[in-house]
C-alpha cells in the first residue's frame, strides 16, 4: 500500500526526495493507520528502487553583457521576516525533443515562503516574457507594498521595459554584482526542483512547446500547493505564504560564509 501511495504521488512529482514524500504522505498514512519512521520508510524505498539518484546538466540563460543599467544587491545583509518582502526571479530551459530545441520557464518566486507567484512558457528568452511573469506574480501577491525585487543582470531583468513596471509599483531593485549563483540562491534551487523532481530523466523535457505550456502549470500548482520544504517546517509554500506565526529554519550565510550554517534561526512569517 505504501508503495502504491509513493507511486501515485510519484506521477507527477518524479524525483520528490524521500523526506519530502515521507512529510507529503503523512496525511495518508494517518488515513489507513500507516505507522512508519523514516529509517524504514528510506528501507522501503530503496528496495522498490524507489530512491532518487541526483544527476547534473546546465546551460546558460543569463545575457549580462549590454549597455542598461545594472543595480546593486541590496538584500546580501537583509534579515527576511515576512512574505512580499523580497520577490526573486530566475529563468531555466525546458527541453522539447520534437524539434531538440529549446522552451525557457520564467519564474516569480516570494523569498521568505518559497511560493512561486508567476511564470510564463516562453519560445525565447525575450524581455516580453519576464514581464508575464511579473505581472502575474502582482496579481497574486497580497501586498506589493516596500517589496524588493532581486535578480540576476541579465538582460530580460535590466531592460527598460521590465525595469519601468518595477518602478511603476514603487519596488526597489536589486540584483546580483557577481556571477556567484549563491547570490540568487533560492531561485535557483527552485528552477533545480522544477527540473529534476517531476521527471524520470536528467532533467525535465517535453515532446513539444504545447505540452510544456500544458504541463508547467500542473507542476508549479503541485509544488506550491503539495510539496512540502524543510526550510519551512515541511509546509508547503503555500501554506507558508499565508501563516502568521513563527517557524524554525536552518538558514545558509550566503554571504559572509559560504559553508552551511548550523545555527538555527527563528524568522516570522506574516501574511
Amino acid at each position: 500500500m505504501i508503495v502504491d501511495l509513493v507511486k501515485k504521488k510519484r506521477t507527477l512529482w518524479k524525483k520528490g526526495s524521500g523526506r519530502n514524500l515521507l512529510a507529503a504522505l503523512n496525511d495518508d498514512f494517518r488515513k489507513y493507520g500507516v505507522n512508519i519512521g523514516r529509517d524504514r520508510f528510506f528501507d522501503l524505498l530503496r528496495k522498490n528502487d524507489l530512491l532518487i539518484k541526483k544527476k547534473h546538466r546546465k546551460i546558460n540563460t543569463t545575457n549580462s553583457y549590454h549597455h542598461f543599467h545594472k543595480y546593486p544587491n541590496i538584500i546580501k545583509d537583509l534579515k527576511i521576516t515576512r512574505v512580499n518582502q523580497v520577490i526573486v526571479t530566475d529563468i531555466t530551459y525546458l527541453y522539447l525533443r520534437e524539434n531538440d530545441s529549446f522552451a525557457y520557464l520564467f519564474l516569480v518566486t516570494d523569498l521568505f515562503s518559497r511560493k512561486i507567484l508567476g511564470y510564463d512558457v516562453s519560445p525565447n528568452l525575450s524581455a516580453k516574457s519576464a514581464v508575464k511573469a511579473l505581472t502575474m506574480a502582482f496579481k497574486n501577491m497580497s501586498d506589493v507594498n516596500d517589496c524588493i525585487h532581486h535578480s540576476d543582470r541579465g538582460i530580460q531583468y535590466c531592460s527598460n521595459q521590465y525595469t519601468e513596471l518595477l518602478k511603476k509599483k514603487k519596488i526597489r531593485i536589486s540584483m546580483t554584482e557577481n556571477s556567484d549563483p549563491l547570490e540568487n540562491a533560492v531561485a535557483e534551487r527552485i528552477n533545480k526542483t522544477v527540473k529534476e523532481e517531476f521527471t524520470d530523466e536528467k532533467q525535465i523535457s517535453f515532446s513539444c512547446f504545447k505540452e510544456a505550456k500544458i504541463v508547467i502549470p500542473q507542476i508549479i500548482k503541485f509544488y506550491n500547493d503539495e510539496r512540502p520544504h524543510r526550510s519551512l517546517e515541511m509546509f508547503t509554500p503555500s501554506v507558508a505564504y499565508k501563516i502568521n506565526r513563527e517557524l524554525k529554519r536552518k538558514w545558509k550565510a550566503y554571504y559572509k560564509n559560504h559553508s552551511i550554517n548550523k545555527d538555527i534561526s527563528i524568522i516570522s512569517l506574516v501574511e
